[in-house]
């Protein structure tokens, strides 16, 4: 990209028409969360808009929040309104259309909500939901209640509020030993206040491992600073799940921001969600796949992309989503393959094609490339053998 961003005395000039910007401001985190583009006006200094893009910003009004970073913004095509990360960012028609089935909450957080921030669905983890505020509310977010205004039963901010009562709750509860940070994303917090939640989990015995879900090293990657990266080792472990969902959002920047985490002896996942018109093709997976282990991050989940209200638009089919781990299973290390998973209210359920089928002679296993073999059933039967 021309005037990349980190040089000395480099101004960020990025694709022409859009702003010249310092290299200091560029690469200040704080800068690009204060000039977060939020209105016609200035997404216009990025790309061009299409009237459908200007009737779904104007349909959003009071309904769902929009921002982009500027970060984010310059990894647009400015001319094509289907990039992929532009698809991500800029609201679409699709989010204003009511899809059959559709709902506010399909995975439950609601229903496990033992406070206003922590969310208790499986025995021994929990999540919190500590904030509503993100960088860039991407359109296909899972808990879309977040940006809108909605209120009422559903999770609010308590900005400034104390976490008390969440703390307390865990503590209560010595069987939950692993809790995950989300939201909204917690890095919007400043490395202080988040500290200060990171510190009073690691200060309850029965918590052994904490979690951030963060798409800060996709969304705005000058985030993850030294500073952050410290404070966070200094209550391992900490491990890290972050979002990327094309390889056009793997940049020089979004690769050093995992190298400072990895450095920080920090380990990152990633949770690609299936989205149509964006990722759903064999192609585009595998290299988002390969280009992830390059600069060292784990595929962790491929989600299903859920039926929620304002999301639909996005849906593919669960046939679509077995194309893809099909062309992934056996043509890239297997580390790199994630698990393709649909999340619900009984909890998150693997759904990929079985490579086994029980018979009467044994298993018969099908391998990537389609060819079959039957295990025998003496060497490797199905069910528990009875004891000699």
């Amino acid at each position: 990209m021309p005037g990349t961003p980190g040089e000395p005395d480099a101004t960020a000039d990025l694709a022409g028409f859009r702003p010249r910007i310092p290299a200091a401001e560029w690469n200040d985190w704080r800068w690009h969360m204060r000039k977060r583009i939020n209105t016609t006006e200035k997404a216009r200094q990025w790309v061009h808009l299409t009237p459908d893009e200007e009737k779904a910003i104007a349909g959003s009004a009071g309904k769902y929040r929009w921002s982009i970073t500027p970060y984010y913004a310059s990894l647009m095509d400015p001319d094509d309104p289907a990039c992929p990360v532009r698809l991500q960012a800029v609201p679409a028609l699709g989010e204003l259309t009511e899809f059959p089935g559709a709902e506010v909450d399909p995975v439950g957080d609601m229903h496990y909500r033992r406070t206003n921030r922590v969310v208790h669905k499986y025995p021994d983890r929990v999540i919190m939901l500590i904030t509503e505020a993100c960088p860039v509310y991407c359109r296909h977010c899972t808990r879309k209640f977040h940006t809108t205004d909605v209120t009422g039963t559903y999770f609010r901010d308590d900005e400034g509020g104390s976490f008390d009562e969440d703390l307390r709750y865990i503590a209560d509860h010595p069987e939950i030993r692993d809790v995950l940070l989300t939201g909204g994303d917690p890095l919007s917090y400043q490395d202080g206040k988040l500290e200060e939640i990171v510190s009073g989990l690691r200060a309850i015995p029965s918590v052994e491992i904490i979690r951030i879900g963060s798409r800060f090293p996709v969304l705005l990657p000058q985030r993850i600073t030294d500073g952050l990266c410290e404070m966070l080792a200094r209550h391992h472990p900490v491990w890290f799940n972050t979002h990327f969902n094309h390889p056009k959002e793997i940049t020089a920047e979004s690769a050093a921001a995992v190298d400072r985490l990895l450095r920080h002896g920090i380990p990152v996942g990633n949770q690609t969600v299936l989205l149509r018109g964006i990722n759903d093709d064999v192609t585009t997976m595998r290299t988002l796949m390969t280009e992830l282990l390059r600069i060292r991050v784990r595929p962790y989940y491929l989600y299903h992309c859920d039926n929620v209200t304002g999301v639909s638009h996005f849906m593919t089919s669960v046939e679509k989503g077995w194309e893809i781990m099909e062309g992934l299973q056996g043509h890239i290390t297997g580390f790199g393959v994630p698990q393709y998973v649909l999340t619900t209210r009984i909890g998150k359920i693997p759904v990929a094609q079985p490579y086994f089928t029980p018979t009467p002679d044994g298993l018969l296993l099908r391998n990537y490339r389609g060819q079959e073999m039957v295990v025998d059933a003496a060497a490797h039967p199905i069910t528990e053998p009875d004891a000699p």
